[in-house]
């Protein structure tokens, strides 16, 4: 499957290969257990290789281009030693999984986790995630999507710095405790994705170019060189990251990934990078007999994301929906409107429900031109939607979760507003609970010039959000990556439990009601009411059944006259019971129980009731 890399073979019996295309010499430099030089072969295309029979696992080498320094392996698999150490062999066929049985879990049955290793559990380790996978599991949630785990500078890092793709990070627990959380992850039902940038590599430790044409000039990106993918001798890096997608599904059992940044990945050739990935992935999507995800964050705000490459498209399954993240929030948060200037219309919203995008061709003020083209009709499950995650919190000046900008009752509003919708939805670790603890970016790089280039970038980054008596915490300070971590024992406790409880109910109604589990948007309408609420509408194919979601995001009382597409509502979910409340007062239902056809209601101030049809 793949031509880079340490491939041992068992019985001491080892291939390295690297590609290096425009080196005359390659040399393969063992360190340890016994150190010697070993000249490579250089075969087609630009692939130096060498076959060893006295190689184990724990072997630890280096590549030394032209035989004059050393440099680790591109496609290494691990990196004891860091960024800047030896390579290691690795035995990937010794694992013991036991997840045979495994076949996945349909895409529109799940709720993503969104989580960062190093600070999900006080250990910060793959192994000390698992003894946490229960309360997920009791929550409901059956997919976890880890932030970047290949090899970054230092021990704490986002992951987007990561400079060997193929390396599990050697802090986390290297690829052995990477195997053992997914295994563990599959015996309790939980499918697990794993976030991989190809559109940049992290600047420290980065050696690629001492090998081969990685870079091009021809595209720029914001965090670095762009990769050559359809330029000269972009054969060898286009394989470089399709059998990176290829490696984690088979050596790993992935079921999914999301690719960072999509819309700044660039590749011109008459078959470009997405329909190499396509068709390598459907193959062994065979081979394996189960599905393979591919999950997209996109800037396009088209449909050719999730279209077939056969149609055109990129051939992902699902993208990142921003777009309802930002029409939502500026509702729940006044203040939003100076982060997200062009939205704050009720309407918005409801486009968001009924359409997908809500930029589809108008002209964006922050972009100054028109941007987008509609998504109406794209089934529902075609996208993920949010209240967080790692960008929307961690790029804060103030590192602040939405548990911290809004109250409690629109925090409840935030979260059904989530799982009533008609996509995939995704939550960030600890959102569940209400998690106050902030997240702010953090980093360990060693090289002191690249430590003042990112707090210069990032005080220009924050220039207009923050105020005078704001600044960022230094974010290659240990203090604040520890800050970061997740306080788990405040799920057992006050309003932490109760917004729990109100996020399992809410899943829990997701999974098992009929109408919910219908992704098509035609059966969905959306009603507003001015710039006070919405009523979301959802219905079956046949108009049997319905189920209305009755949302008031205003401190004001509503009036609202059922309709008559049934002769009574029974309500199901009420945010007003006492139950739901931040802290325990008497109980004032303001929502009756039963509702004939017709009738007014009250809508409590900041409240949010799912009425359905009761014939």
């Amino acid at each position: 499957m793949k031509t880079a890399g340490a491939n041992f073979l068992g019985n001491n019996k080892c291939i390295f290969t690297v590609w290096a295309p425009e080196k005359e010499k390659m040399f393969l430099h063992l360190v340890s257990p016994v150190e010697k030089k070993i000249e490579m072969t250089c075969g087609e295309y630009g692939y130096f290789s060498v076959e060893l029979n006295d190689v184990s696992p724990g072997c630890r080498y280096f590549f030394m281009p032209e035989g004059e320094k050393d440099f680790p392996d591109p496609a290494s698999f691990y990196q004891p030693e860091g960024v800047h150490g030896p390579s290691e062999v690795i035995d990937h066929y010794k694992f013991n999984w036991t997840d045979n049985s495994w076949r996945g879990i349909p895409f529109r049955d799940i709720v993503l986790y969104e989580l960062h290793v190093g600070t999900f559990s006080e250990e910060g380790s793959f192994e000390s995630a698992i003894p946490l996978l229960d309360d997920l599991v009791e929550t409901g949630i059956n997919a976890i999507e880890l932030m970047p785990v290949s090899q970054f500078p230092g021990t704490r890092n986002w992951g987007y710095d990561g400079v060997y793709p193929y390396a599990v990070q050697h802090s986390y627990g290297g690829p052995e405790g990477l195997k053992k959380l997914v295994d563990a992850c599959h015996q309790k039902g939980i499918a697990i994705f794993l976030d991989v940038v190809y559109n940049h590599l992290g600047p420290e430790g980065n050696y690629l170019e001492q090998f081969g044409p990685y870079f091009t000039d021809r595209y720029q990106v914001p965090w670095g060189k762009s990769f050559n993918f359809d330029g000269e001798w972009s054969d060898g890096v286009r394989e470089y990251f399709c059998n990176n997608t290829l490696y984690w599904f088979s050596e790993f059992h992935i079921d999914g990934l999301r690719l960072d940044a999509v819309h700044t990945i660039f590749d011109n050739g008459a078959v470009n990078i997405w329909e190499l990935m396509y068709e390598r992935i459907k193959l062994l999507e065979q081979q394996l007999g189960r599905k393979l995800y591919m999950t997209a964050e996109s800037d396009y705000n088209s449909p050719k994301v999730i279209k077939v490459p056969e149609a055109g498209g990129l051939g992902f399954d699902a993208q990142w929906l921003d777009d309802f993240h930002h029409a939502l929030y500026v509702l729940l948060d006044r203040k939003g409107i100076d982060r997200y200037a062009d939205y704050g219309l009720m309407e918005q919203l409801a486009k968001a429900y009924t359409e997908g995008f809500v930029h589809s061709g108008e002209f964006v003020n922050f972009r100054k031109r028109k941007h987008g083209t509609s998504s109406a009709g794209i089934q529902g499950d075609k996208f993920i939607a949010f209240n967080l995650n790692h960008d929307q919190v961690g790029n804060r000046v103030g590192g602040e979760r939405l548990s911290l900008l809004v109250n409690f009752e629109r925090l409840k509003l935030a979260a059904a507003a989530l799982l009533l919708s008609p996509y995939v939805p995704l939550l960030f670790m600890g959102e569940e609970y209400a998690e106050d603890e902030r997240f702010f970016f953090f980093c360990n790089y060693s090289d002191k010039n690249l430590i003042e280039g990112l707090k210069k970038s990032r005080e220009k980054e924050f220039e207009k959000f923050k105020t005078a008596s704001e600044s960022f915490p230094d974010p290659v300070d240990e203090a604040t990556f520890t800050k970061c971590k997740l306080k788990w024992e405040k799920r057992k406790q006050g309003k932490y439990k109760t917004m729990l409880e109100w996020y399992k109910a809410l899943i829990t109604f997701r999974r098992t009601n009929l109408i919910m589990q219908d992704f098509c948007k035609n059966n969905i309408k959306v009603y507003t009411l001015k710039q006070d609420g919405f009523i979301l509408h959802r219905q079956r194919a046949d108009g049997k059944e319905h189920l209305l979601c009755l949302f008031n995001l205003s401190e004001k009382e509503l009036q609202y006259s059922m309709p008559v597409f049934s002769e009574e509502w029974e309500k199901i979910i009420d945010s007003t019971e006492a139950k739901w409340n931040e802290s325990a007062e008497e109980e004032i239902l303001r929502f009756p129980a039963l509702v004939g056809s017709g009738a007014n209601i009250t809508m409590p101030p900041l409240s949010v009731c799912i009425y359905g049809s009761r014939k």
